[in-house]
């Protein structure tokens, strides 16, 4: 009998924290759902309700925001461009290097591409030795 391959396990917002703390030198400053820094540098947070995330339809404001750093304002276009993703922006974060993904659509990324963003977000924080070290151990360099 031939294995089916499995499919990746959907992401869950645990997983933002199980993975970010995977990071070398992560601290978690708490408060609400706590933001994630490197080096003293903010990479990951969670927003509260705020006026500039809302549903279009209700005009309730979305209290499951993510915000994720990114390295560029054309890595976050590039994000931003791709068919299909959960990411998203608010004009609030215009000129800032961060995409934004709500909670509740997180299921919408399988656990590596969740992995691959909280990597990015901390590559984009972390000192550039820090970096260059942990690209290095996974022969990424």
């Amino acid at each position: 009998m031939t294995r089916r391959p499995r499919a990746p396990r959907r992401a869950r917002v645990s997983d933002v924290r199980e993975i970010a703390l995977s990071m070398p030198g992560t601290k978690v400053v708490e408060g609400g759902q706590g933001v994630y820094q490197v080096a003293g540098r903010s990479f990951i947070f969670f927003r509260s309700r705020r006026p500039d995330a809302f549903d279009p339809e209700t005009g309730e404001r979305y209290d499951d925001v993510i915000v994720f750093w990114v390295a560029d304002e054309g890595a976050k276009r590039e994000i931003l461009s791709e068919e299909g993703t959960p990411f998203f922006t608010t004009p609030h974060f215009d000129g800032h290097p961060s995409v934004l993904l709500r909670g509740s659509r997180i299921g919408e990324l399988d656990r590596d591409q969740l992995a691959e963003t909280v990597y990015d977000a901390w590559l984009a924080r972390a000192s550039k030795t820090a970096a260059r070290k942990w690209l290095a151990e996974r022969g990424l360099s």
